[in-house]
């Protein structure tokens, strides 16, 4: 068990790593960072700028997961809710509004497949631990 969640507290932390990078590129460069070369709306690049810095703090909270991950089920939990949440927006604007660049494409496979299957694998680590824990006070 104790190798498990080592491999997952690190796939946990290289994960939680993109959306620190995305969302701190985002605030720094805003809506210009994702190309197009079209003249920028003020209020577009302002909420851009905005969803970046909150895509930067739900990265550094799953990095906060990392350690004691076992014992973390809650806010993992609930990071991954507002990551599904936020897939399925995208998912809805891919619907009334086209296909996305390749980029964008994979932050939706990330949020709606990647981040749901950290999160069942987070619960079955905290699982173990919760059955070592029983077992070591049981004397088995």
């Amino acid at each position: 068990m104790e190798r498990e969640r080592r491999i997952l507290q690190r796939t946990v932390a290289v994960a939680a790593i993109l959306p620190v990078v995305a969302g701190l590129y985002g605030v720094l460069f805003g809506i210009d960072g994702i190309g197009g070369g079209t003249p920028v709306n003020v209020s577009a690049d302002s909420h851009f700028r905005y969803l970046s810095g909150l895509l930067t703090g739900l990265g550094i909270l799953f990095l906060t997961c990392v350690p004691g991950i076992e014992g973390k089920t809650t806010l993992f939990r609930f990071l991954t809710l507002v990551v599904v949440l936020g897939g399925l927006a995208r998912l809805l604007g891919l619907y009334l509004t086209g296909v996305p660049s390749l980029t964008m494409l994979a932050a939706l496979v990330v949020e709606l497949v990647v981040a749901p299957l950290l999160c069942l694998w987070q619960t079955r680590i905290a699982g173990l631990a919760r059955d070592t824990a029983l077992d070591a006070r049981a004397g088995r």
